[in-house]
């Protein structure tokens, strides 16, 4: 299994536009030139969704292939993580089709998506992807997510020490700020359960840099970008997303 990058740049996610922020990149010629600068500016990894010409949220399994192929022949070294966000518009058999047919060896896939159909459907999807040696990052947006990851993972992933979770602090609301507190409750399940898994977290607004490096002190890894924030820590609108990555990189060296 590939583990995670200590730092992933997440520069777009499903929903924002140019009219967030002009920097931010919509089509794959973007999107490669955006990887390439947060590359040197530090990050190992790339979370990265595509868009239709009119800029929708796309999930489609030969876009993927394609873009893959392409981003890892013009960025090469840098580990590819697709998602299967839903965005309001797919639903879980198509997210399960994209996430085992699009060539990727890792995925992000939320757990409250692949529930819809129910926790035996969930297993299963999970287990197909171990066994095409997909590595499957699980997201958790609070301590009820994680509980039901417990139960519905076979024992034998839930316990494995390659499991990839993503920890979200905060959510996708005008003005939210996280803070490193919003890891307690993650860090708590983990040792209620005596895992050590491979995991990571998400945070959005101004508190982003604050709450990447409180977990990176506590051996978490870190998703970084436009996705989920536009802002450096000081409240300055960020230049584009390698400035994202470079001021977190500046932030951990300093920790």
């Amino acid at each position: 299994m590939t583990a995670l990058p200590r730092i992933m740049v997440a520069p777009n996610g499903a929903t924002k536009t140019k009219a967030d922020h002009p920097a931010l990149p919509m089509s794959l010629d973007e999107l490669t030139d955006t990887a390439r600068a947060c590359q040197t500016a530090g990050a190992q990894g790339l979370h990265f969704h595509l868009r239709t010409p009119e800029g929708t949220h796309l999930l489609d399994s030969g876009a993927y292939r394609e873009a893959l192929a392409h981003l890892s022949e013009q960025v090469p070294g840098l580990a590819l993580q697709i998602t299967t966000e839903a965005a309001g518009i797919y639903h879980p058999p198509h997210q399960r089709h994209v996430a085992l047919h699009s060539g990727a060896s890792l995925v992000s896939v939320s757990l409250r998506e692949m529930l819809r159909d129910g926790a035996e459907v969930a297993g299963r999807f999970y287990r197909d992807c171990a066994d095409a040696g997909i590595t499957v990052q699980h997201i958790c947006y609070d301590r009820e997510d994680a509980e039901h990851l417990a139960r519905v993972l076979p024992c034998e992933q839930f316990e494995n020490p390659a499991l990839q979770l993503l920890f979200v602090l905060g959510r996708y609301t005008a003005g939210q700020i996280s803070s490193p507190d919003m890891l307690t409750p993650f860090t708590q399940w983990m040792r209620s359960r005596g895992i050590a898994p491979d995991w990571a977290v998400c945070a959005f607004g101004t508190g982003e840099t604050a709450a990447l490096t409180a977990a990176a002190a506590l051996g978490g890894k870190m998703r970084v970008g436009f996705e989920n924030s536009l802002w450096h820590a000081d409240g300055t609108l960020a230049e584009n997303n390698a400035a994202r990555v470079a001021d977190l990189c500046a932030a951990l060296a300093l920790s």
